[in-house]
């Protein structure tokens, strides 16, 4: 896949994530569980993602690789940021959070080691 596809799929899929965690989970905050404050922190981050991401869509190709490596491991940084937000909100995270939370970073994950993979095939 070209690395400029990426970059606007990861865009799209980080505005889809905020929309997710900043209205529609707070909103429902009780049925999922996980604290507004911690939602709307959550929220933020894949905003700035996006932001990233439509900078290196406007790069030149050169930086192709350098951002695609830069977007993947802060992916897989913010994976772990949310397991570890969750897990000390343990007891107030119901069923449904926990799968929200584990199905959101098993999607991210996965797009976040393809660009890894999709930047190893690029040259240097």
């Amino acid at each position: 896949m070209e690395p400029k596809k990426l970059f606007l799929i990861d865009a799209l899929g980080a505005l889809v994530s905020a929309f997710m965690l900043g209205v529609v989970l707070v909103h429902f905050e009780a049925f999922f569980g996980v604290p507004t404050r911690v939602l709307y922190f959550l929220a933020a981050l894949p905003c700035g993602f996006a932001l990233l991401d439509m900078l290196f869509y406007k790069a030149s190709a050169a930086m192709n690789r350098r951002g695609l490596i830069i977007i993947g491991v802060i992916n897989i940084a913010y994976c772990i940021l949310s397991l570890a937000l969750a897990y000390t909100h343990i007891a107030s995270i119901t069923s449904w959070g926990w799968i929200y939370i584990v199905g959101e970073v098993l999607i991210v994950l996965l797009i976040a080691f393809y660009e890894l993979k999709v930047a190893r095939t690029l040259a240097l």
